[in-house]
């Protein structure tokens, strides 16, 4: 089998030229030895000039390099020119050195270069000259068949390069499957060149191989540019079809329309796509429940759709199919394989819920708000606890005045009605109603009809008192009526006759006491003048609540409104008291009046000012509005402030006067008005003048205490003065020699024991009486003494805390003091009360007896 060679050198990237011919002449020598190689003088980069054989030499090198970096070496020992380079005349030599780094082993290929033209050795007798003339080969296409029985080693093809007709050629290959995983599956004869494969392969493993091979010379010379050449395995159906789910789960709507698609199923096939071997067909081997046949599968996209509408999930609700996938496009020798695909058949709201009776009756008592007064029962045959199964209760009829409400019981899906406005057994002593039901979820099909129930309700009858209805009533009077005047009032009535003759009436409530009630028509009757404008009147109404009583005693309340119609009793006023006006600045300043009367018996106001001529010729009023004025100053007016009475009256001639307190003031904002400042001065306390007036108020309480405690004896029961006190005398040691002193009575002016005999001098009255620069106290025994001042030059008197002038006067009876009021300085009144105030006693004084 021949072969033309082509192709470039392996292992060297770039190397896309083909080899210029080259003459060679390789003396036969032996591994290891020295090696010659012919070429030309021009050396193209990348152009392979000959191979030495590395394997003979040192096959276990694991380290090959070229002493010349002119010159590489490729894996199969293959050497090009590194560059483009022009030869010399005389011979170029490098070494070629091959190394075992593990075992430390290395052999050297001496590599000689010449481009002289030598004779090549004999092939035979003959000797002649080779001459390579330029040439290719190219491998016949190669297969072989997947997981082949052999016999092994099985013969492939022959690669042969016309290069054997002139002389020894060698061939060899690489790549996977020879020195490559899988190793040593392929082989080729070194003298023959025929390929052979020593075992099966797995298409679905390997697809192709893509060898390379080699012929070269004995002496290691590449003949011919490798060769690629490739291997195809072709495919045998040898693989099933197999699903990408074991079991599929897909859900349908009950009662789909035909044609509805379910789902889809997908298979794969590991043999070569496009084939008939993995060309795929599918189909539905069985179906469970069998009958009826609701569902087809497209063979070929493997999608499900449905093919009747007669699934019902209340007859069935689940369907398990068997699909079947075959390749050879379904043909009977294709391989198959199955899965299981269940549908779940879902829900729909294809059933109305139906009562479990027609009609229901109950019994209740008027007046009365009761729940669960009636339990409705429905049955639905859609799945439980969804919104197809869940009812919702209507009452569609009977219930016009909102009495009844119906919900529905999560737990049992019952209607609950209950009663959430009292009925009336006097408006109606039954009640019919009519009940519907739907389901939360809206309905699949078109619904003719909806089923009903009937509940019919018996109002039983009650007493239930008076009526009070309507709880409100008003009744209109004018404001300021006489005491004593009548007018309707509440009226209530039986419930059962509709009559008010039995009805008694209280008041319960009435804010400020103007009115009475009748107790028999409910009449009420003013007991004060009624004021429209009072705080408890809210918009002209004033409410009072009235009680109504039957002849059982029942009761019911009601409010009763009077309308109090206005009458012209206020005149306007002005709030204003104080105004500051800044002069030029402001020319005038407005004046408000409001009246509480209504609108009808107050605007438009009359504002004018008072008669006084003064004001009239330097201030002016004039009309702003309805209820408001300017009043403005003269030019004339001096700065100061003015007292303006500004009468106002309202359309009815309902007057009043306010006497404005005005401050005209050169400023130019009336918060920068000094004199406003010391007219209207702030009269606010701060917190140390409220300790002040505190601390005050408590000395006074003590000065009044000291007194008190002095005034009243322990004792009982009065002891005349003994004689013997007529000898005794009370000293003020204020001066150095004591005077003319005279000692008085302290019958009610007590300060100190003297025994206990429960009696005293009188040293709490000031500090004497001066003449001529000495104090004195006049005693005079008897009931009546009198304590005088001594008149003359220089007399002081006793003045008092209130007003400077004070008579002490304890009494016009026996046995009393009478003081009489004299002026005294204030270091005497001084001297006096301070050594007492702390003192329990007199004891800074000296008692001296004669």
């Amino acid at each position: 089998m021949a072969a033309v060679w082509m192709g470039r050198p392996r292992g060297a990237a770039g190397f896309l030229k083909v080899p210029l011919i080259v003459l060679v002449l390789i003396f036969a020598c032996e591994a290891c030895n020295n090696v010659t190689f012919y070429v030309p003088t021009k050396l193209e980069a990348n152009q392979i000039v000959g191979r030495v054989n590395l394997e003979e030499c040192l096959k276990s090198a694991n380290l090959i390099y070229s002493s010349d970096p002119d010159f590489g070496i490729l894996k199969d020992g293959s050497i090009y020119p590194t560059n483009k380079m022009l030869l010399s005349p005389e011979k170029r030599s490098f070494i070629i050195s091959l190394v075992n780094t593990q075992e430390q082993k290395q052999k050297d290929i001496n590599v000689i270069i010449k481009h002289q033209k030598k004779k090549h050795y004999k092939r035979g007798l003959q000797e002649t000259i080779l001459k390579r003339t330029k040439r290719r080969w190219a491998p016949i296409p190669c297969s072989m068949l997947e997981n082949s029985l052999g016999p092994f080693p099985l013969f492939l093809q022959q690669i042969q390069s016309d290069s054997a007709q002139k002389y020894t050629v060698y061939y060899s290959i690489s790549g996977p499957g020879v020195d490559q995983n899988p190793l040593n599956l392929f082989y080729i004869e070194k003298d023959t060149g025929n390929l052979f494969c020593t075992g099966p392969v797995d298409r679905e493993t390997y697809e192709a191989f893509e060898l390379v091979a080699y012929a070269t010379t004995p002496d290691g010379y590449s003949s011919d540019v490798p060769l690629p050449l490739t291997i195809k395995v072709e495919d045998e159906n040898d693989n099933y079809p197999i699903f990408t789910e074991s079991v599929y789960n897909f859900e349908v709507l009950e009662g789909s329309r035909i044609g509805t698609t379910v789902g889809q199923v997908s298979a794969t096939d590991r043999d070569e796509p496009d084939t008939m071997h993995t060309r795929l067909k599918y189909s539905i081997m069985d179906q469970q429940p069998p009958s009826p046949k609701l569902f087809s599968v497209n063979p070929v996209s493997g999608v499900i759709t449905t093919i009747s509408h007669q699934m019902d999930r209340e007859v069935v609700d689940k369907y398990k199919l068997t699909m079947k996938v075959q390749d050879m496009d379904g043909q009977f020798f294709g391989l198959m394989n199955t899965s299981t695909c269940i549908i779940s058949v879902k829900d729909a709201n294809d059933h109305v819920p139906t009562f479990t009776k027609s009609s229901y009756e109950v019994s209740i008592e008027e007046n009365t708000i009761k729940k669960d007064v009636l339990r409705i029962a429905v049955e639905d045959k859609d799945l439980p606890n969804t919104p197809n199964w869940r009812a919702n209760y209507t009452i569609s009829k009977g219930n016009g005045n909102k009495n009844f409400q119906i919900v529905t019981d999560p737990k049992t899906n019952e209607g609950v009605l209950s009663i959430i406005k009292p009925l009336n057994f006097e408006e109606n002593h039954k009640v019919m109603l009519e009940i519907t039901a739907a389901n939360e979820a809206p309905f699949s099909r078109d619904i003719r009809s909806m089923n009903t129930a009937t509940v019919t309700v018996n109002v039983i009858n009650q007493d239930e008192g008076p009526d009070c209805n309507p709880a409100a009533q008003n009744v209109r009077i004018k404001e300021n009526v006489d005491v004593g005047t009548r007018a309707n009032g509440y009226k209530a009535h039986d419930t059962e006759t509709r009559s008010s003759s039995d009805i008694r009436y209280k008041k319960l409530n009435d804010p400020k006491g103007w009115v009475t009630i009748d107790e028999t028509s409910g009449s009420i009757i003013t007991s004060r003048k009624l004021d429209r404008e009072a705080e408890v009147v809210k918009n002209g109404v004033y409410s009072i609540t009235v009680l109504a009583i039957d002849k059982d005693g029942k009761t019911c309340t009601g409010t009763l409104g009077i309308i109090l119609e206005d009458v012209n009793d206020n005149a306007p006023i002005i709030h204003q008291d104080r105004i500051i006006l800044c002069k030029p600045k402001m020319e005038y300043t407005t004046i408000v009046a409001v009246d509480p009367d209504e609108p009808t018996n107050g605007p438009p106001f009359v504002f004018r000012l008072g008669p006084s001529s003064d004001i009239q010729k330097m201030w002016t009023v004039t009309k702003f509005n309805d209820t408001a004025a300017h009043l403005s100053y003269k030019n004339n007016a001096p700065y100061g402030i003015y007292t303006i009475p500004v009468t106002v009256s309202d359309s009815h001639g309902q007057m009043s006067t306010k006497k404005l307190n005005v401050n005209l003031c050169n400023c130019d904002h009336p918060d920068h008005c000094a004199s406003a400042k010391s007219a209207y001065p702030d009269t606010r306390l701060g917190p140390w003048a409220i300790l002040a007036i505190l601390l005050g108020i408590a000395l006074l309480f003590c000065v009044l205490f000291t007194l008190v405690c002095g005034i009243w004896s322990p004792s009982k029961a009065k002891k005349p003065f003994p004689d013997d006190m007529a000898q005794q005398n009370l000293i003020i040691s204020n001066t150095e020699a004591p005077g003319d002193d005279r000692v008085c009575s302290t019958n009610g002016f007590t300060t100190q024991m003297l025994n206990g005999n429960g009696q005293g001098f009188c040293g709490t009255l000031g500090s004497g009486i001066k003449n001529g620069g000495q104090e004195c106290f006049e005693m005079m025994k008897g009931g009546h003494q009198t304590l005088e001042s001594c008149r003359g030059g220089g007399h002081h008197t006793l003045e008092s805390f209130r007003g400077g002038h004070h008579t002490l006067d304890s009494g016009r009876a026996g046995g009393q003091v009478e003081v009489d009021a004299c002026r005294y300085t204030y270091s005497e009144w001084h001297n006096f009360t301070q050594p007492r105030l702390g003192e329990e006693s007199i004891r800074g004084h000296t008692l001296v007896k004669n």
